[in-house]
């Protein structure tokens, strides 16, 4: 008969940015939370990068082919985290990350 194995419970972090460097910043911290806390980390992952381009028209009315371009990169890092335990949950709530991160965090 098969032994059943406990499930650790297990969380993903997820963190988006416009700027790479505060992004890795970031992700540092919650690493080294995570590594006092003494629990399994594996991460930062680099995910793949979102490129929004727009064309914009330059004059209003004439010259249709004078146009300018632009672009928004967003940056994307997940964290996964196993033996989640209680006080890594409450450093991770009081934890105080630089503005234009969004974070996102999964069970």
């Amino acid at each position: 008969m098969p032994q059943k194995t406990q499930e650790t419970p297990k969380i993903r972090i997820k963190l988006r940015a416009f700027d790479s460097k505060v992004l890795d910043s970031a992700a540092k911290q919650i690493i080294d939370i995570a590594l006092r806390c003494g629990v399994k980390v594996s991460g930062p992952i680099p995910l793949p990068t979102e490129v929004e381009r727009f064309t914009v028209l330059r004059p209003t009315f004439v010259h249709k082919d004078s146009r300018e371009q632009y672009e928004r990169r967003i940056h994307k890092r997940l964290i996964e985290v196993a033996n989640v335990n209680q006080k890594f949950l409450d450093s991770l709530k009081n934890l105080n990350l630089p503005a234009g991160i969004d974070v996102q965090i999964k069970t």
